[in-house]
């Protein structure tokens, strides 16, 4: 692809995440992505041939991601609850941050109002959280009555929602405190001597070493 045509498929692409984040699917047309983009409606056809092929292009740009952001977990060096805890935090930071990553989760969310198939973005935490708590298991640092497949899909579940409500409610919480909430509270149940608050600050003391 000529950089041209590359540079255009980009700006097309941020400007479409721009909006999906912050209008959803359904309240963004072809012609707001042409009015925010700069460019012809006729060039977004040309580059995406519908609506629908540019929200997918936003959500697999998303989704490809995620792998990157789960892969140095695999390494050793941090126990792997405060692995698992860190992980979430990069993943929130993430959605946050990313005006991409906002609007592939928005997109998944109102995956039903696109007439397309919407890749699914939680094998990959699920596949990630279940390792972690094995080697938790194997280091004895899990509870003894925590199954680690079953268990790293309700963590997926959790967070994910988590992350969908936070904005959304009373007061303007700060999402970093309600993270830290969520943790205090999941990690008692994770743990097999359990404390929360010493291991969620020792995984917050690694997030400002790791590059």
């Amino acid at each position: 692809m000529q950089d041209r045509a590359r540079a255009t498929r980009k700006a097309l692409l941020e400007s479409a995440a721009h909006l999906f984040a912050e209008r959803g699917y359904a309240g963004t047309s072809i012609n707001d992505i042409s009015d925010h983009s700069g460019k012809t409606s006729g060039a977004i056809y040309f580059h995406y041939s519908s609506k629908e092929k540019l929200a997918l292009a936003v959500a697999r740009e998303h989704f490809a991601t995620w792998p990157e952001l789960a892969a140095p977990y695999a390494a050793p060096g941090i126990p792997p609850l405060e692995k698992l805890v860190i992980l979430s935090l990069d993943v929130a930071r993430s959605l946050s941050e990313d005006v991409v990553a906002r609007a592939g989760a928005r997109l998944w969310a109102e995956r039903r109002c696109i007439d397309a198939v919407v890749p699914t973005p939680f094998d990959v935490w699920s596949l990630a959280a279940t390792r972690l708590l094995a080697q938790a298991r194997t280091r004895g640092e899990l509870a003894a009555d925590v199954k680690p497949s079953a268990a790293a899909v309700t963590l997926v579940c959790a967070f994910f929602g988590l992350c969908t409500l936070t904005d959304d409610l009373p007061g303007g919480r700060d999402r970093g405190e309600q993270f830290d909430q969520w943790w205090l509270l999941t990690l008692k149940s994770l743990q097999a001597k359990p404390d929360p608050a010493g291991l969620l600050a020792r995984a917050r003391a690694w997030i400002p070493a790791r590059p």
